[in-house]
This record gives structure tokens, sequence and C-alpha cells, in this order.
């Protein structure tokens, strides 16, 4: 599971004297860390686990939180490409569909510089299952520093959702977010990035 992954980062950063969660010295080492791994050692099944696992399991996802999911999108015949395996922040949950922010949509320098912008919206410094982003599409979409995150907003059918749903601890965040875990299908990644990056840069 991606928790006992955790661990043995943190125990890394623990010896090489990172400070505490939320300093930028403790994201930038958890990020290198995430981005230093292979696919082939982090498979998105591990995440999602099995019924009998100790996955974080929630039936609804709860706005301010991250989570992920295996996806299957409704129109993937007309889309030129969707992510099979979205991680990410839901924004808001309407009666059959979740709207979601996935930061799989940015390459690494844009995902870093967006997710740091997002702090600045926690309700709170405690870093435990209470913590939780306070953020709407409404507050993204008024500040400049949140630019970064028109590509990856997406619209999710409950009905879509392939599998377990997984909600990722907040001080797993800057590590789970950095792994390669992208399924893109319809399209390789840097195909996706530089969509995103044209996106980015009409706004």
């Amino acid at each position: 599971m991606t928790s006992l992954l955790f661990t043995k980062v943190l125990e890394k950063a623990s010896r090489s004297g990172n400070p505490k969660f939320g300093s930028m010295e403790l994201r930038d080492f958890l990020r290198d860390k995430a981005l230093a791994a292979t696919s082939r050692n982090i498979n998105p099944k591990r995440m999602i686990g099995t019924k009998k696992s100790k996955a974080n399991v929630v039936s609804v996802a709860m706005p301010g939180k991250l989570v992920c999911y295996f996806y299957d999108a409704k129109h993937k015949a007309t889309l030129p490409y969707f992510d099979r395996f979205p991680v990410g922040f839901v924004i808001d949950i309407g009666k059959d569909y979740n709207l979601f922010l996935n930061l799989h949509y940015l390459p690494p320098i844009f995902r870093a510089r967006l997710l740091d912008a997002m702090y600045d919206l926690l309700n709170n410094q405690k870093y435990d299952s209470t913590t939780k982003l306070k953020m709407s599409y409404k507050v993204l979409k008024a500040a400049a520093k949140f630019k970064y995150f028109k590509p990856c907003i997406k619209k999710h059918l409950h009905s879509r959702i392939q599998s377990q749903m997984v909600e990722i601890d907040v001080k797993e965040w800057d590590y789970v977010t950095f792994l390669p875990l992208s399924r893109f299908s319809g399209a390789n990644q840097r195909k996706v990035w530089d969509d995103s990056i044209k996106i980015i840069n009409k706004q």
C-alpha cells in the first residue's frame, strides 16, 4: 500500500533532518522522491487495494480531500484522451457526479505551483483527518495564483467510477500527487501536458 511506501520515504526524510509537515523543505523532499519513483514499482492497483486492505476507502468523496479511483469515461469514443486513474481533489459533488481537479493533467512544475497555492486554502494546520481544502470553482477562478487549475477540471460521473474510492491522508499529498500514476487513454502524457500548457497560456 502507498502508506507503507510513504512511511519508508518519511523515515528517510527524518534521517536527513527535514522539518515538520507543511514546510517547503519537506514538500520538496517528498515530491523529489515521488518523481524519482518508476511506474514499474508504483502500481495504481496497490493504491486502491482490495476490500480486505487497509486503504482509506470512502463511499462518498468529501470536497477538499485528495482521492483516487479507476475511471471509465462515458464518452471515451469521442474524447481525445482521458485519465483512467485520476488523482486529485474533489471540488464539488452533484447528484450524479464529482467536479474533480485531476493533477495528472499538469507537468510537475505547474503541479507544484498549483498545489503550493492551494495550501493557502487549508482549513487548519493540524495535518490530520480534519484537514481539507476550503475551495470552490469560484475561488480557483478568482485568483491568478490558481491559474494552472483550468485544464485539470473534469466532471466524473459516479456511475463510471470502476473501483473503490480511496482518500489520501493529507500527510501524503505531496508524495502521492507526484507519483507516476496517470494512465492516459488516447494520448501519451507529453501530448496531454502540451495541451494543458496551451490552455494555461491562453488565459
